[in-house]
């Protein structure tokens, strides 16, 4: 996988990935949600959310045990063939709880996207932890 396809789109979808990262930041579900497409899959390891419903009540309630949380984003391709495209995004977080324990993800996403009339969303993607 590499960088292909349109440089407008390909930017297209780095900000919705900057998007994602300052909506985590802001812990602002309302804006995170609209990156999703209505149909979007999150495989997380060991749990599969499917819909953007599900998906935002999941993110929600996972944010929900975290006293802060910081979201890097790094990424790593995108091929783009038309209304699609797939890609790679590398990821740093930092996580505190409300007892003040602090833990490190470092992960990848293999991501589609879908271009709707509203722009790119993400249709599916699927998290591997790197190291945690």
């Amino acid at each position: 996988m590499a960088f292909t396809g349109p440089i407008d789109d390909q930017l297209a979808i780095r900000t919705l990935h900057d998007r994602y990262a300052d909506a985590v930041f802001r812990r602002d579900a309302a804006a995170w949600g609209t990156l999703w497409a209505d149909d979007a899959r999150w495989d997380l390891m060991d749990r599969t959310v499917d819909g953007q419903a599900a998906i935002v009540a999941m993110w929600t309630g996972a944010m929900a045990s975290f006293a802060f949380v910081a979201f890097f984003a790094q990424v790593g391709a995108i091929e783009v063939d038309g209304s699609s495209a797939a890609g790679r995004v590398y990821t740093n977080e930092v996580l505190e709880d409300h007892a003040g324990a602090v833990a490190r993800t470092v992960g990848r996403y293999d991501d589609r996207y879908v271009r709707g009339s509203d722009g790119w969303r993400y249709q599916a993607r699927t998290f591997t932890s790197l190291k945690g």
